[in-house]
């Protein structure tokens, strides 16, 4: 099959007619192939009843944005081995990768949770985007705190820095080390004080015009809820917050759909929002009220823990999952400025020639 417009929430499937299997993801472009890289979580062997959260990290490439062909595995997990972070029972989220000039390194960061307290971030590296990706920081917490949904971005003067959100209480904005492996001590706090289901998680960065911009979800687990979107021109200061970007979403779930990447076209002014539709069988009109408020009934004597951490060993054993997030799809929609706010507005179907 091939595809010449984007349908958000439809099935996607690859140049080979399987369904595209990378949750969440990022999308970037190679510049010298002319081709767009998409890669994420492979849940091809995820189904909500057994011990398997993840196959690796998968990806695809394009030239058009419509068609991707499936390269295989980009990180494979590691399945006869249940003391490393990629074996398939534990929770690997939301791979990032950035390239370091400094070192000529592919350097990926994911976001690890086993059992009770093992939570941690584990940096690789590799001599080119396809890997092999190689340990560098196995079991890692930046700044000795738990971290959870986050983000990476490189600027052309080759300081790098990642957000990530402290559990459940913060948004934190650090600077990695000249190699991106680590970060240094300098970081700032955003979004200070709030608790689920308001408290940011799932940042995703870019840029417009020489501004800098984050969009953001609440936290409410799976379920969709809305977005936030801020301004600002120094990583380390104020954040303007500038609401929620998704406009006619009565809903209040980001047209149930959690952005987790924004690309720019080369050359021009269109911005892509990408978004996982995680849960596509709760997508009601009544859900984000529902989840909003019985967030607020758990969370309503939450105290947040400022103790520094330090990183758990992983359990050693398989643990069950209950959610098939290998039925998720996808919610891909072009965004639109009001002055320099970014919106999004719902298409059933688009091109992106026409934006």
């Amino acid at each position: 099959m091939k595809y010449s417009s984007i349908k958000p929430e439809k099935l996607w499937l690859d140049t080979a007619g399987k369904p595209i299997q990378a949750h969440g993801f990022s999308v970037f472009r190679n510049e010298a192939e002319k081709l767009w890289y998409w890669y994420g979580e492979n849940k091809e062997k995820t189904d909500g009843r057994g011990t398997i959260w993840h196959w690796g990290v998968r990806y695809y490439t394009s030239p058009d944005l419509y068609n991707w062909t499936d390269c295989g595995l980009l990180i494979p997990p590691e399945p006869n081995d249940l003391t490393s972070p990629l074996h398939p029972t534990y929770c690997v989220d939301r791979p990032h990768i950035i390239y370091c000039a400094k070192t000529k390194k592919y350097v990926a960061w994911l976001k690890i949770m086993g059992e009770g307290e093992s939570q941690f971030m584990s940096v690789l590296e590799a001599d080119r985007f396809e890997g092999p990706y190689r340990f560098v920081n196995r079991i890692y917490k930046p700044l000795d705190m738990d971290s959870g949904d986050f983000c990476l971005h490189a600027d052309p003067d080759g300081r790098a820095y990642i957000w990530f959100e402290r559990p459940h209480f913060q948004l934190i904005c650090a600077t990695l080390t000249d190699d991106y492996t680590a970060v240094t001590g300098e970081y700032s706090v955003h979004y200070d004080g709030l608790t689920p289901p308001y408290t940011r998680e799932a940042p995703t960065y870019f840029e417009r015009d020489g501004k800098r911009y984050l969009i953001t979800s609440g936290t409410s687990g799976y379920y969709p809820n809305p977005s936030k979107v801020c301004v600002f021109d120094d990583v380390h200061g104020e954040y303007r917050d500038l609401g929620d970007p998704f406009i006619g979403d009565r809903s209040g779930t980001s047209f149930s759909s959690q952005i987790t990447s924004v690309i720019q076209l080369p050359g021009t002014d269109k911005y892509i929002a990408c978004a996982d539709r995680w849960m596509p069988q709760f997508y009601t009109k009544l859900i984000g009220k529902a989840v909003t408020s019985g967030m607020e009934r758990v969370f309503k004597d939450y105290k947040p823990d400022l103790t520094p951490k330090k990183a758990a060993p992983l359990p050693g054993k398989e643990q069950k999952h209950g959610e098939n997030t290998s039925i998720a799809r996808y919610v891909w929609l072009p965004i639109e400025w009001d002055g320099e706010k970014p919106v999004i507005r719902w298409h059933s179907e688009w091109r992106i020639e026409n934006q």
